[in-house]
């Protein structure tokens, strides 16, 4: 006869999982935010920016946004590969400017 399953130790595990996974994502979108310079920009206006980026629906505007973070995602990984430190605060970046809305 097969072992029963412990149905409410799996779903405490599940839950677990969830939680680290959305504490993961949250930090990464901060990493993310300091990377591209935009911490220095006000909570009221990134958020402003944000809302202008979610409720977009025009997939050219969306694609050339896509192909300017692929950009900056490898040029950071080309960066990392030589050895450099990240710099994450460069105000002289022509990256670090705030995204078009």
């Amino acid at each position: 006869m097969r072992k029963p399953r412990d149905i409410d130790a799996e779903l405490k595990a599940l839950a677990e999982k969830t939680k680290q996974l959305k504490e993961r994502r949250v930090l990464q979108l901060g990493e993310l935010v300091i990377a591209t310079g935009a911490d220095s920009i006000d909570a009221e206006t990134l958020a402003g920016a944000l809302l202008v980026i979610a409720e977009t629906t025009d997939g050219a505007r969306k694609e050339s946004w896509r192909k300017r973070g692929n950009a900056f995602f490898q040029s950071k990984s080309r960066n990392a590969g030589k050895g450099t430190e990240r710099e994450p605060n460069r105000a002289d970046s022509p990256d670090s400017s705030a995204a078009q809305a």
